[in-house]
């Protein structure tokens, strides 16, 4: 059984940094925070005390982006812009996020996870691979496949 308060005191920094780093937003981090311990709190019997950063680290990454897909208000659309840079203009900016909303739409939630840590977080494929529990091979397939999806959808052949 695994200790939730010394789990906050040690990594409670780490979640709340990652926390920031998705949502942008002060207030919406620290509730994250407090929902990802929630979450630790009501299954502590079950969980094991072996690597808890990347355990917490990977429950904030994917609860920010639950947060950040359920966010249809306006100061949710002007944060994903924000970390959109490469492009020049809101229009195509906006088109850039509907075009990866197609490209997600039929993937499971853990193949959003991989895209972002290894493409935004800049991991490297053994890194995404640890912090998701799949093989190297997988996630690789998993990566290829989001790319063959994005080619079909603006109409290049694979």
């Amino acid at each position: 059984m695994i200790n939730v308060e010394e789990l906050y005191t040690k990594y409670g920094p780490m979640v709340l940094r990652r926390c920031r780093s998705m949502l942008k937003d002060e207030e919406k981090a620290l509730d994250a925070m407090q929902d990802i311990f929630l979450k630790v709190m009501e299954k502590e019997k079950k969980l094991h005390s072996e690597a808890p950063s990347s355990l917490l680290y990977t429950m904030a990454t994917n609860h920010c982006l639950n947060i950040i897909r359920d966010t249809k208000d306006i100061s949710g659309l002007d944060n994903i812009l924000e970390t959109a840079p490469f492009k020049e203009t809101m229009e195509e900016r906006i088109a850039d996020n509907f075009m990866l909303e197609r490209i997600f739409f039929q993937e499971k939630p853990s193949t959003r996870t991989i895209a972002y840590l290894h493409f935004i977080d800049r991991l490297t494929l053994e890194e995404t691979a640890d912090f998701v529990g799949l093989s190297v091979s997988g996630v690789r397939k998993r990566l290829k496949r989001l790319k063959e999806t994005g080619l079909k959808l603006k109409g290049e052949s694979v």
